[in-house]
């Protein structure tokens, strides 16, 4: 039954929260007020659409309970609480089970190396920390920049123990060895505190040590190095010179949160200053929202500091709150550290809010078109899988034969989830001539990854169409190879088939026993199967192409008097062995080389 509006006038005048219920008791709605009665009245008058999702809301209202509380605050507590336990449709609700994503390096190791770190609470073990940021593709960003402009190493305390000589990444300069001595500690040291600094923000005193070290290298003849440093020192003022935000940000910790609304939709950006460095950008895009601009940001600043990671020191905001002291107050209870919460009128600071604005109307538009693009099934395939890299490029390999015969392989290459068709290469397999998988695949991936780091232009991920045994071939090869900055996994369907959805994938990686399965209608199950598919159809064809050039040259082989020479000019006339047999003599005439014999014998053959 219909909620009756005319309830309301026994309904309490104090302040509180409400809740929206539904036909079956569902909450559909939270909401606090200063004024229960007042607040609620004003849902059911007339022509109030100034969000178009209120008439929905009302349509399906069917009862409204409310509590009675003290003041604001306990009100805005109450009110976040029940959202998250309700999870209604109405409200904005962020996800509490995100895990923040962080760079760390612990300087008091011998030979320290940046790592990713996930963590709920920021934990006490000596390592410094940096970010968090605000996904893995981004801190993947920082983390490559890092590689080239401080180059430490990457091997796990296992891997550097055992190397005996430098591994792909000393070659292509993205770490200095130190597992095998071509640095020493000093040396060493000096990156480390590079990066520390420059992860700081502090690019003066980073190009200022690096160009001491730069000229005391060069005063002792060590031109090698020194050259390196100079690269360094390079790359550093190319990125600060294009950095304008971040002496904007005054080198604190900032938030800085954009609104954008169109509709039922509302999209909330966040962009994040630490330590003065900008360190990237988040949306929130949330659907079928009822309340006021100044609510949904109240509400998301309740969910997204609540204690999951550390608060920044000012969190800039494009319009002042009705609940500002008592939210402000709540935060600093859950961190105990001082905030400020902020509505910029002027300076540098509202800059970087009409920056935050602007972004927040670009994302709402990319969001609303394209929920699901590339770039998000590729972070969640990374998510998924424990990948160590972001899967930019993509590479699958697969094998065809019939009866060990025509041994042929294709690898098919994927940039950003899409096919990149120049980057296809065929092979021919050499010396097998029976039956043997493993061997083919051991072929390829060799040939295949000894041209990539000839051109030293490697995948993120290697795609192996097959089981465990194929996975463990590919490891193998890698291992053999000193290439230790590739991921790679295995996948195959039940009973080997191709045909789409019809039986449970599984894909297999390195450290686990056990396999991964996919549902039929995942996302990701259709991109990975899109990728492999795209792989064996082109080795298939590649099969078929030379199979039927093979069988055409052993058929004209078997004609008297027709030679390697006079094969050729007839394959490049009539293309087939088909059409060679259905010329007419004056057509064969035609031919360069071929004698009336010639002719003759073709015509014999023929019949």
């Amino acid at each position: 039954m219909p909620f009756d509006p005319q309830q309301l006038q026994h309904y309490p005048l104090d302040p509180g929260v409400y809740l929206m219920k539904n036909d079956k008791g569902k909450v559909i709605y939270v909401g606090k007020a200063n004024s229960l009665q007042t607040r609620l009245k004003q849902y059911f008058i007339p022509g109030r659409d100034t969000r178009k999702t209120i008439p929905f809301l009302i349509s399906e209202l069917s009862t409204i309970d409310t509590i009675i509380v003290q003041g604001e605050k306990e009100a805005l507590l109450l009110e976040n609480t029940l959202i998250k336990k309700h999870r209604p449709k109405f409200n904005i609700l962020l996800k509490d089970d995100k895990n923040y994503i962080s760079l760390s390096i612990n300087p008091k190791e011998k030979w320290p190396k940046l790592t990713f770190s996930r963590f709920t609470n920021k934990p006490n073990d000596g390592a410094l920390y940096f970010g968090p940021y605000t996904s893995s593709s981004s801190a993947r960003q920082i983390f490559d920049l890092m590689a080239k402009l401080f180059p430490l190493r990457q091997c796990s305390d296992e891997e550097f123990k055992r190397r005996t000589r430098p591994c792909l990444l000393y070659d292509i300069k993205r770490c200095i060895a130190p597992c095998v001595g071509k640095c020493n500690e000093s040396t060493y040291k000096t990156y480390v505190e590079g990066a520390i600094a420059f992860l700081q923000g502090n690019n003066k005193k980073v190009l200022q040590t690096l160009e001491e070290k730069m000229h005391k290298a060069a005063e002792e003849l060590e031109f090698e190095r020194a050259a390196a440093l100079l690269r360094t020192i390079r790359q550093i003022e190319h990125i600060t010179e294009s950095a304008n935000l971040s002496s904007q940000a005054e080198g604190k910790d900032i938030d800085v949160l954009g609104l954008y609304c169109k509709g039922h939709q509302v999209l909330i950006t966040r962009l994040l200053f630490r330590q003065g460095s900008f360190i990237g950008s988040e949306p929130f895009l949330f659907q079928n929202i009822i309340e006021e601009n100044t609510e949904i940001l109240t509400s998301f600043i309740l969910q997204q500091y609540n204690g999951n990671e550390p608060i920044p020191q000012e969190i800039l905001l494009p319009f002042s709150l009705l609940e500002e002291k008592s939210l402000l107050s709540i935060l600093q209870d859950i961190h105990s550290s001082p905030l400020k919460l902020y509505h910029p009128k002027k300076g540098k600071k509202l800059e970087l809010l009409a920056l935050a604005q602007k972004n927040a109307e670009a994302s709402f538009l990319q969001k609303t078109t394209s929920l699901e693009s590339s770039k998000e099934l590729l972070l969640e395939l990374e998510e998924t899988l424990g990948l160590s890299h972001y899967p930019k490029r993509i590479e699958c390999f697969d094998t065809s034969n019939l009866s060990g015969s025509h041994l042929v392989a294709a690898v098919v290459c994927f940039i950003d989830g899409v096919q990149d068709g120049q980057k296809t290469r065929l092979y021919h397999i050499k010396g097998i001539d029976k039956p043997d998988d493993y061997a083919a695949l051991h072929q390829v991936l060799t040939r295949s990854l000894l041209k990539n780091k000839e051109d030293e232009s490697f995948p993120d991920l290697l795609i192996i169409d097959g089981g465990k045994g194929q996975l463990n071939i590919a490891l193998d090869v890698l291992k053999e190879l000193d290439i230790i900055n590739v991921d790679v996994i295995s996948l195959v369907k039940d009973k080997a088939r191709h045909d789409k959805g019809i039986t449970l994938e599984k894909v297999y990686t390195p450290y686990n026993q056990e396999p991964i399965s996919f549902s039929f209608h995942s996302p990701l199950l259709f991109l990975l199967q899109n990728i492999r598919d795209k792989a064996h159809e082109k080795a298939l064809s590649f099969h078929r192409k030379t199979r039927a050039k093979v069988t055409t040259k052993s058929a004209l082989d078997s004609i008297p008097g027709i030679g390697p020479i006079k094969k050729k000019n007839l394959l490049r006339q009539f293309g087939s062995l088909q059409n060679i047999l259905s010329q007419s003599e004056e057509s064969l005439q035609t031919v360069q080389g071929l004698s009336k014999k010639d002719i003759l014998n073709i015509k014999k053959f023929a019949f």
